[in-house]
């Protein structure tokens, strides 16, 4: 095993989850599960912490707000309330209007199925950050967490290592190149990708894995 492998090995045994795998979303290439990525992407984009985001969207989920159409027809209030469950409470207010215009526009574009997104763009990577970048509250960075945490039910964009998930590997000293970090491990590029984004975001975790390897 080589120095790389045996650091990325020990940030995957402790952070080797995907951010939307922690909030209770299973992987699939299906309407809902689609939907509650692209919400959490929306409120991982902010600036606030992931763990908040993650707790969020379970909180949306449990209140019944589980695709475009809970989310449209909820009234303001109760994606207000929703936010503030999950302790998004420093954005709720603007939060929740974006989350319901997202909604519409995803019912209104898409007829409520973001695998229509995937037909559109056809593979082509700037096409559907493109067509991501649509929806009410995702910029470019949202677009960019979207993909990354889909990429392993919409393989065609795999490896998706964005610029924070490289972030994480220059902190542990692994390459900057998504397909030669991808090659230090047999795990799901989404699920290695969402470990460096939580190595790019706690030094601490990145310092204990360096230290583990190391000895």
């Amino acid at each position: 095993m080589t120095a790389h492998e045996a650091v990325l090995r020990e940030l995957l045994t402790t952070a080797g989850q995907t951010y939307a795998a922690e909030a209770g979303i299973r992987a699939a290439d299906t309407p809902q599960p689609l939907y509650r990525t692209l919400v959490l992407a929306s409120l991982l984009s902010a600036r606030i912490r992931a763990s908040v985001a993650v707790s969020t969207s379970r909180a949306l989920y449990e209140a019944g707000l589980r695709g475009p159409r809970d989310m449209a027809d909820a009234t303001w209030q109760q994606r207000v309330d929703a936010l503030g469950r999950g302790g998004y409470r420093r954005y709720d207010e603007q939060t929740a209007t974006r989350l319901g215009d997202a909604a519409r526009l995803v019912l209104d574009a898409w007829h409520g199925d973001l695998r229509r997104i995937r037909e559109e763009s056809d593979g082509d990577v700037a096409a559907v950050k493109r067509l991501l970048q649509q929806v009410p509250g995702l910029g470019p960075t949202g677009a960019n967490i979207f993909l990354r945490e889909v990429q392993d039910v919409w393989p065609e964009y795999a490896p998706y290592v964005d610029s924070k998930a490289l972030q994480g590997a220059e902190r542990l000293g692994l390459p900057q190149d998504a397909s030669a970090l991808m090659r230090l491990s047999d795990r799901r590029p989404g699920v290695v990708a969402a470990a460096l984004v939580r190595a790019a975001l706690d030094r601490k975790l990145a310092e204990r894995c360096l230290e583990r390897a190391g000895g």
